[in-house]
């Protein structure tokens, strides 16, 4: 019964829902929640660092019924697009509203969209791994299971990882940067992966190049369907929940750094080379990505049993009020430069 704490991942859809039923001010709920009602809730509860005990782990190990609220956000995702798609292109919206509802429905996409599909991608299940990439496509970012898994999971905290915030790199910087070196770096792994099985670029197993077919069909079916207005609505929406992952990624490993070796390799990835939070609202609303250290860990480890550890570097906040501070630069670099570990930063001659 305790695991009936993950329903509060379905919160961020119910207030998009509202923002659709509603309307008028209505639209302004989910980010309202999101980035000013969920900061303030998470400064109220206590922080949580127990982890479960192993017996508990051992029968979370197989299929389990938490597996099945994950599933459930494909057909919430679609469910809220869809919606979102039908109301704007029937009913009379001001610009206030329309904009208020593509922003509410980027943040479902990349909450309950992304985050569930980079959960996903991990799994050992090729099914599990191909609803993955199903709720990449409204994000028009299924590059991303490619990068995610095949690059930045093996150079994370290191400069070559294009995804890891530079220490001092603003959140705006590293927005440009690591959206264009990303879907860089996933052709340059894609083509690295043809060369080696002795495939073609025209292969079957071109997964960049089915990924554009599906996105440009995802395109064509929205505008075929809702007009211009329903392919403006797609687009911005995606662009609102990529940015999300975006800013997501750069609180994860701002400033971290892996120590190089002798060899010319990089030291493994550590507990320190992630940011961690343990503000339980956000937790649970993040299905556990804030136990960020563990998942590089242990990749393939479900969300339920990742464990926190003390040696692992804290946020002083939760994940959403994370993400709000760092859109302030200079607030940002504040708070955060001093308590990135001293080890780690870039040495001043």
């Amino acid at each position: 019964m305790k695991d009936l704490k993950y329903l509060t991942a379905y919160s961020t859809p119910l207030c998009a829902f509202i923002g659709l039923t509603y309307q008028s001010i209505w639209v302004w709920l989910t980010p309202i929640y999101a980035f000013v009602l969920v900061p303030i809730i998470e400064s109220i509860l206590p922080v949580n660092k127990v982890n479960i005990d192993s017996q508990e782990k051992e029968d979370k190990q197989s299929l389990h019924w938490t597996d099945f609220l994950l599933y459930l956000n494909i057909v919430i995702v679609y469910g809220i697009l869809l919606l979102t798609l039908t109301t704007v292109t029937t009913q009379e919206t001001s610009l206030a509203e329309l904009v208020g509802l593509i922003f509410s429905t980027g943040i479902v996409i990349g909450s309950n969209g992304i985050n569930v599909a980079h959960e996903l991608g991990h799994r050992k299940s090729k099914i599990e791994r191909t609803l993955g990439k199903f709720l990449l496509l409204p994000a028009l970012y299924m590059h991303f299971y490619i990068e995610h898994n095949y690059g930045h999971h093996l150079k994370a905290a290191t400069p070559e990882d294009p995804a890891t915030a530079k220490y001092n790199q603003s959140l705006y910087s590293f927005w440009v940067s690591s959206i264009y070196k990303q879907y860089t770096n996933s052709w340059r792994i894609q083509m690295d992966l043809l060369k080696r099985a002795n495939n073609s670029f025209l292969s079957f197993k071109n997964d960049m190049l089915w990924y554009h077919i599906f996105q440009a069909s995802y395109l064509f079916v929205a505008y075929w369907f809702f007009g211009s207005l329903g392919l403006i609505v797609v687009i911005f929406a995606a662009i609102a929940g990529f940015l999300l992952l975006e800013t997501i990624n750069y609180i994860e490993h701002y400033g971290l750094r892996r120590k190089k070796l002798p060899s010319g390799r990089y030291e493994r990835v550590r507990e320190v080379h992630s940011w961690n939070s343990n503000h339980v609202f956000g937790r649970i609303m993040l299905y556990e990505l804030t136990r960020h250290s563990d998942h590089h860990y242990r990749a393939n480890k479900k969300y339920q049993l990742l464990d926190y550890h003390d040696i692992s570097p804290q946020l002083p906040y939760g994940y959403p009020t994370s993400m709000v501070l760092s859109l302030l630069p200079p607030l940002w670099f504040k708070i955060m430069n001093k308590r990135v570990p001293a080890d780690q930063r870039p040495q001043v001659n």
